[in-house]
C-alpha cells in the first residue's frame, strides 16, 4: 500500500479551515453588483494597511504588477538600473524589466538567503561598467526571513537610493517589533494563494505611508485615471478584484495565529534536525516561515527518501534568475558573481509549511526528518 503524501504546500487546505467565513465573503461580494474597486476592496486596503502599521495600501492584479506600480512611482523606467537579487522568484526581475529599467543582481547572505549587504554597498561605490546609473534597490525578504535592512539602507541612504521591499514571502514578519513593509518609502506583497496572506487567485498589495504616492499608485493601476475615464498618466490595467478582496478581508483577522502556527510547526522541525541543518534566525527579527528551508548536498536523494516516508517537499528556487534562459548572459552582476546564490540553487530543499498541518502529520514529518538525518 502507498504512502499517503504530506504536499508542501496545500492552499485548498486554508480554504476548506475557513470555509464559512470565506463562502460568506464571496457571496457578500457577489451579491453587491460591483465586482471591481468597489466597497469590499476599499475595506480590505483600510484593514491591510492597519494591520502592516502603514497610512495607505492599494490593492492591484499581482505581486509583480505591484513591484512595477513601486517602481514607476519612484520614476524608475528606461535609463535606470534597478539592484536586486538572483535568488528570488523571477517576479522580481520581470518587474524591473517591465517598466524597462536594467537589473543588476547582488548575491546573498549564505545563512539567511537573503540579499548581502557589503557586496550591494561595493555595487553601489562601483558599479558594473555599461550599466545606466541605480537609481533603486529591490530588497526581497525571502522565505519569510526578514533581510538585514538596515545595513541595505544606510548603503542605499549613501547613495541617495529609494529601497522597496519585496515583503512577497514575508506578511507579518518584523524587525524588532516592527513589521516589514513598513520601513521604506513603499513596499510590496504578493497574494498568490500560497503566501502567508493568500487569496483564492492572484493579487497583490503596494503599501507607503506617502499620501501623494498612494495617490499616484491608485491612478496608475487604473490606466492613470484620477477622473473616470481621463488619465492623467500613462497607467495600467491591475485592479484587485471584490471577490479576491473579499477572501481576503476573511483571512486577515486569521494571519497573526497562522503565522504563529507556523512557528511552532518550524520549531518542531528544529527538534527533529542536527542543529547544522536547521534555518538560521536573524537576530533582532521575527521569521514567519512562508517556507522552511534546508540546505542539503544530495538535495534529490534526501527527497526522494522523504517522498518514500510519505514527505513531500520543494525546491525554491532551483535555478537563479540569472542562469534561466531569457536571462542567461546579459544581466549584471555583482563581484561575486552569485557565488552563494548558485550554491543554494543546488542545495536549497523545502519542508511541508502550511498552518493546516495536524499535529500528526507534523509527527510524521519530524520522525522522517529523524530517520533520514540521523537526529
Amino acid at each position: 500500500m502507498s504512502v499517503a503524501i504530506i504536499p508542501q504546500a496545500n492552499p485548498g487546505a486554508g480554504y476548506r479551515a475557513l470555509k464559512t467565513e470565506i463562502d460568506s465573503a464571496v457571496a457578500r461580494a457577489l451579491s453587491s453588483g460591483w465586482y471591481i474597486l468597489g466597497a469590499e476592496g476599499r475595506a480590505f486596503e483600510a484593514e491591510y494597511a492597519a494591520w502592516l502599521g502603514t497610512t495607505r495600501a492599494i490593492g492591484c492584479a499581482n505581486g509583480t504588477d505591484a513591484l512595477a506600480l513601486a517602481l514607476r512611482s519612484l520614476g524608475i523606467g528606461p535609463g535606470c538600473a534597478v539592484a536586486a537579487v538572483s535568488h528570488t522568484a523571477v517576479a522580481t526581475v520581470a518587474a524591473i524589466e517591465l517598466v524597462g529599467a536594467t537589473p543588476v543582481l547582488i548575491d546573498i547572505d549564505p545563512l539567511h538567503y537573503t540579499m548581502d549587504p557589503a557586496e550591494l554597498d561595493a555595487v553601489l561605490a562601483n558599479p558594473p561598467a555599461g550599466l545606466p546609473p541605480i537609481r533603486a534597490v529591490i530588497v526581497v525578504h525571502l522565505y519569510g526571513q526578514p533581510a538585514d535592512l538596515a545595513a541595505i539602507q544606510a548603503s542605499a541612504a549613501k547613495h541617495g537610493i529609494p529601497v522597496i521591499e519585496d515583503c512577497a514571502q514575508a506578511h507579518g514578519a518584523t524587525i524588532g517589533a516592527q513589521k516589514v513593509g513598513s520601513f521604506t518609502e513603499v513596499s510590496c506583497f504578493s497574494l498568490y494563494p500560497t503566501k502567508n496572506l493568500g487569496a483564492l487567485g492572484d493579487g497583490g498589495v503596494v503599501a507607503t505611508n506617502d499620501a501623494e504616492r498612494a495617490d499616484n499608485i491608485a491612478a496608475l493601476r487604473q490606466y492613470g485615471w484620477r477622473t473616470h475615464y481621463i488619465s492623467d498618466s500613462a497607467g495600467v490595467n491591475s485592479r484587485l478584484d471584490e471577490i479576491q478582496a473579499a477572501i481576503l478581508r476573511a483571512k486577515l483577522p486569521h494571519l497573526d495565529a497562522a503565522n504563529a502556527r507556523r512557528q511552532a510547526i518550524a520549531a518542531a522541525y528544529d527538534a527533529a534536525l542536527p542543529a547544522a541543518l536547521r534555518p538560521v534566525r536573524r537576530a533582532g527579527t521575527s521569521h514567519v516561515f512562508h517556507q522552511y528551508v534546508l540546505l542539503v548536498a544530495d538535495r534529490a536523494a534526501v527527497q526522494a527518501d522523504l517522498r518514500g516516508r510519505g514527505i513531500g517537499t520543494g525546491v525554491h528556487y532551483p535555478a537563479p534568475v540569472h542562469l534561466q534562459p531569457a536571462y542567461l548572459d546579459r544581466i549584471a552582476l555583482g563581484p561575486a558573481r552569485c557565488a552563494a546564490t548558485e550554491i543554494a540553487a543546488r542545495e536549497v530543499m523545502s519542508l511541508p509549511m502550511y498552518p493546516e498541518l495536524t499535529d500528526d502529520e507534523v509527527v510524521r514529518v519530524c520522525d522522517g526528518l529523524r530517520a533520514v538525518f540521523g537526529q
